[in-house]
Parts: C-alpha cells; sequence; structure tokens
C-alpha cells in the first residue's frame, strides 16, 4: 500500500473525479456512505451523535454523514463552523441538502459566537473540522473547541484524519490541539503521520476505508513511502532446489557476544540457521565456547584470541555474509577490531546493537562505512550516531538523508519498521506487536537477515523479507502465548511456521 502526501491526494481525487468520471459531490457522498457504514457497526442509533463540521470538504463529508445517521434513526446534533463565512463548494452542497433532508434534530451554523453543548459518557462525537488538507497548527477558537472535546468522556469518531493532526510533519504542532480519537476513519490510504508511535494517542483505532479513488491512478503516482502487503512478500521467498547441500545454502559468519552477553550470540545464531542458512559460524570470545556448543551445536564456534570480548577481525573471504554486533560490548579494543573487520569485509554485512552503539560514539568512523551495508537501529541507537531527534519524522528525514549519503540500507526499528533504501525510498513494515519489544527480538531479526543475505538475497530483498518475516513469527507467537510473555527465543521457534504461512 502506498502513502500519499496531502498533495498527492488531491492530485488523485481530482482525476478520479476528471476520468471516472464522477462528479465531486458524488465522490463526497461515496465517502461518506463509507464514513457511516462504519460508524453503525460500532454504534447503535440509540447513541446520542454530535456532529462538529469545518467550512471545508472533511465539514462537508461530516455533513453527509449527519444527514445519513439522521436517516437511519440517529438523534443528530450538528455545529457547522463557518466563521470566515466561506464553505467549499460541496460543504455547502451538503448544508443544503442537510437543511432539505429534514431529519436532523438540531442544526447550528456558527458564524461567530459558539456555546458548546453537553457532552456526556455514551455520546458519540463525530470530527469533521479538519482533514488531510491541514498544513498548521490549530489555533484560536478551534484549538480551544478540540481541547473541550479532549477534556469530555465523550467517545470521539474523527473522519479521515484527527483534526489538528497534520498528515506527515508534525515536529512543531501544538499536540494539545490535536483530537484525541477513539476510531479514525480514514480515506483510502494510510498517512504517513499514522506510522509514527508518538501520534497513536490521536489516532486511536484506526480504520482504512475504500473509497474507490482510481486504482490506475495510484499505480501510477510515485510514492516515496510504502507499506508492506503480504502480495509483495510471497513472490520474494526462493525455492529450494531439491538436490540442494549446506555448502549452497550459504555459509553466514556472526560476530556476537562479549562475556556476560553470550546469549546473543546464541539468538542470533539459533535465527540464523532457523531463516535457512546452510552453515554459520560464530566468532566470540573463549568465555563463550562452552555455552555456544551446548546451546546450538549445529554451529561452527570460532574463538577470539581473548577470554571475554570481540579484538580482532575475521577474515570473510569463506563467507557468504556477515553479521555483527549483538551483545558486542564496547571496548576500545573491540571498537578498534570492530571498525577493521567493517573495512575489510568482502561480504554483505548487517550491523546491530553494539556495533552501532560503538559507531554513535566515533561518528567519524561512519563515513567508512562499506556501501550496502544494513543497519538495523532502534531510536536510541540511530540517534547516537546522528543526533537527537525532536521527533520520528525528523528522525526518519535523518535516516533516509543518511541512507542517501552512504548508499546504506538502514531499518529503523519500532511498531512499524522502516527500511530506508539508498534511493530514499522507505518501506514500512506491518507485523509485530508490542510483545516482541523484550531482550533479545534484535538479535534474532540480525541473525534472520544475515541468513537471508547468506541465502542469496540481495540487500534489499533481504531487509523486506527478513523484517517481515520476524514481525510474522512474533504475531504467531503472540497469538499462541500471549503478549505478556513473549520472550525473543518464541520468535525464533515460530519462524519455521511463519515460512510455511507465507510458502502456501
Amino acid at each position: 500500500m502506498k502513502i500519499f502526501t496531502s498533495a498527492q491526494i488531491r492530485e488523485l481525487d481530482k482525476y478520479t473525479i476528471d476520468n471516472e468520471p464522477v462528479k465531486s459531490i458524488d465522490l463526497m457522498e461515496r465517502a461518506s456512505r463509507a464514513i457511516t457504514r462504519a460508524i453503525t457497526e460500532e454504534w447503535s442509533n440509540e447513541t446520542p451523535v454530535v456532529v462538529f463540521a469545518g467550512p471545508g470538504n472533511n465539514g462537508g463529508d461530516a455533513l453527509a454523514v449527519s444527514r445519513m445517521l439522521a436517516e437511519a434513526g440517529y438523534k443528530t446534533t450538528v455545529y457547522l463552523f463557518n466563521i470566515s463565512s466561506h464553505l467549499s463548494e460541496d460543504c455547502a452542497t451538503n448544508k443544503a441538502r442537510l437543511i432539505e433532508s429534514k431529519k436532523v434534530r438540531d442544526f447550528t451554523e456558527v458564524t461567530l459566537e459558539f456555546d458548546p453543548p453537553k457532552l456526556e459518557a455514551g455520546t458519540l462525537v463525530v470530527d469533521g473540522l479538519f482533514g488531510a488538507g491541514l498544513n498548521k497548527p490549530l489555533a484560536g477558537g478551534f484549538a480551544s473547541l478540540v481541547k473541550y472535546i479532549n477534556a469530555s468522556p465523550a467517545k470521539v469518531v474523527s473522519i479521515d484524519m484527527p483534526s489538528g493532526l497534520i498528515p506527515e510533519d508534525n515536529t512543531y504542532n501544538v499536540r494539545a490541539n490535536i483530537i484525541r480519537a477513539d476510531l479514525t476513519l480514514t480515506l483510502q490510504n494510510k498517512k504517513l503521520a499514522f506510522m509514527f508511535p508518538e501520534n497513536q494517542p490521536f489516532i486511536g483505532r484506526l480504520k482504512v476505508l475504500d473509497i474507490r479513488i482510481s486504482q490506475e491512478a495510484m499505480d501510477a503516482t510515485e510514492a516515496q513511502y510504502t507499506i508492506l502487503e503480504e502480495n509483495m512478500i510471497r513472490p520474494l521467498i526462493k525455492k529450494r532446489n531439491p538436490f540442494a547441500h549446506k555448502g549452497n545454502m550459504g555459509h553466514a559468519l556472526l560476530i556476537a557476544g562479549n562475556y556476560g552477553m553470550g546469549g546473543a550470540a546464541i539468538l542470533a545464531t539459533k535465527a540464523c540457521f532457523r531463516a535457512g542458512a546452510g552453515k554459520v559460524t560464530v566468532h566470540t570470545p573463549r568465555y563463550n565456547n562452552v555455552m555456544m556448543q551446548i546451546s546450538v551445536p549445529e554451529a561452527v564456534v570460532q574463538l577470539d584470541k581473548e577470554e571475554t570480548a570481540f579484538t580482532e577481525p575475521v577474515d570473510t573471504e569463506d563467507f557468504d555474509a556477515l553479521g555483527i554486533g549483538p551483545g558486542l560490548g564496547q571496548s576500545e579494543p573491540t571498537s578498534i577490531a570492530l571498525i577493521a573487520q567493517l573495512r575489510r569485509a568482502n561480504c554483505p554485512i548487517v550491523a546491530d546493537a553494539d556495533a552501532l552503539n560503538i559507531l554513535g560514539n566515533r561518528r567519524a568512523w561512519i563515513q567508512q562505512l562499506p556501501k550496502g551495508i544494513i543497519m538495523t537501529p532502534h531510536p536510541k541507537e540511530f540517534d547516537r550516531m546522528n543526533g537527537n531527534s525532536a521527533d520520528s519524522y525528523e528522525r526518519l528525514s535523518k535516516a533516509v538523508s543518511t541512507a542517501k549519503h552512504l548508499q546504506a540500507y538502514i531499518l529503523l526499528k519500532g511498531h512499524y519498521s522502516a527500511l530506508c533504501l539508498p534511493d530514499g525510498h522507505v518501506i514500512f513494515n506491518p507485523t509485530g506487536n508490542a510483545g516482541m519489544a523484550t531482550a533479545g527480538s534484535g538479535d534474532v531479526l540480525t541473525g534472520i537477515i544475515t541468513a537471508l543475505l547468506a541465502r542469496g538475497y540481495k540487500q534489499a530483498e533481504a531487509c523486506i523479507l527478513g523484517m517481515y518475516l520476524h514481525g510474522l513469527a512474533g504475531d504467531l507467537a503472540a497469538k499462541k502465548l500471549g503478549m505478556e510473555s513473549l520472550m525473543a527465543g518464541d520468535i525464533i521457534e515460530h519462524i519455521p511456521a511463519a515460512f510455511n504461512y507465507l510458502s502456501e
């Protein structure tokens, strides 16, 4: 699914109107029917409804929804805010239709003074003040109205977007002046702002409503941001040759686990095997030898000369991929060995965890990274490398710029993990759940992507399939065990089921 900007959304609406063809007022009617249907599926007509409509097309949607709800027997009170004495053409048309229907219990057009209604528990508020066309924070009377709605015990449904939330960049928004919806009914496609965790309190539950915007136009419109869908993943999976043997299924090298963090090496190694690598060699300190041999007997254990830390780079000539960083530690000898390893590696690289923390402490080294490197930071790790960000939008913008500058693949981990490609495109991953917020989950992802690289997947393919597979395994584990009890090892145990699901 593509994520379009507000400007692109306007162009897609226009194309649909011109080429379906359909009148703009009829397209609004179509959208309003979908919104009304979604509301009536959740609330009975015993629920009192208060609608707040703005002067633009979002308000036009709200007025049409008011009429349809009233016709369905809902007791509906409507406020249309026309402070500047100018309504959009379709909003004005729906105002006239609403009045003509004579079904709405109470309609008030606010032009100057506004006496707000009492919003009680059990009341449903329909927020149709401002939609995806908003490009600046709300202020004045609208800001006061938003605060009044948020302070009430009423449930809130927002049309397209919670009023006050800007579709893309909310870095300088006034968050107190954004509607806190219980349910957001967005039209056709998700908006970029929906991908960021700090905006979740405003969005509530999210439903995407198909209003039949031209598929031809959407397919032809280039989008910087995309959300992965299952039908994009299935064709990526490589078929195993019936005559395959371990020698041609990829040999992965993992450099992981200082003393006391050997578990990170074990998790990454198990995940690497589960994701299909034919052979896995683990380079780790000597004190980790026994636990590695017992926990993952399938692995080849290559011991560092030191007992407790990684201190010597490895020749990668015989390996198809390198994963480095889980539980590695950040001592000076380890740091020096890390940059030497990254410089001399002649196979695809996944850098995670302490490998990224070391680079964050020595930012000048970042310019020495090889092209095509995959980095999988969580937000704090990324900020250590690139400076603090005010919010997720700013962090994502920095990641896009860094990926382009370094010609690297940066996978920002989160609820919607974001893969930033060297060409500036961003791919969001929809799989995964809050139960995966547990120690070792990132080590599992490193092992999966390293295995896919060793199998012969290109960097972009390995990242896309890896993050989707990782999240899907977590979802399957949560379905069986519950999110509260989920551990990183459970994700590994469900990788086979995730592969089976995608291969069906």
